[in-house]
Order: C-alpha cells, then structure tokens, then sequence
C-alpha cells in the first residue's frame, strides 16, 4: 500500500492523508479539537472535518482504526 500511495499521491496529499489519520487516533482518544490542533497543528476545520466522517461518513476510517486496534 505504501508503494501505491507514494505513486499516487503528492508530498503534500501523503502528509494530509498522515495528518488526518493522527486527528483519528487522538478523536479516538477522546481529545478536544483544540487540544489535537494544539498537538497537531492540524486546523480546528481539518479536525472537525475528519470527526463528521468518523461520525457520518462511509466508515471507512472507523474500519481502518479497529482493524489496526485488533492488530488485523
């Protein structure tokens, strides 16, 4: 996946794609936005953002989070 991604993607989307996936984590640790903005620097929009989709997007970040939490 790494590979396709580096194909795929620019510097700057790879490290949005990261950014993005850190906000998850630390919504997943019940932090406030401007406690992961303050960690982050991710913008309080970008987290609001990311915390819509874990609430009413298509899942996807929901199955990637448990997948990594049951190691699989």
């Amino acid at each position: 996946c790494r590979n396709f991604f580096t194909d795929l993607c620019t510097p700057a989307e790879l490290q949005a794609m990261k950014d993005r996936w850190v906000v998850v984590e630390l919504l997943g640790e019940n932090k406030t936005y401007r406690q992961i903005h303050d960690l982050t620097g991710v913008s309080i929009t970008t987290v609001g953002r990311v915390a819509r989709c874990l609430a009413n997007g298509a899942g996807g970040y929901a199955t990637a989070l448990k997948k990594i939490n049951n190691n699989g």
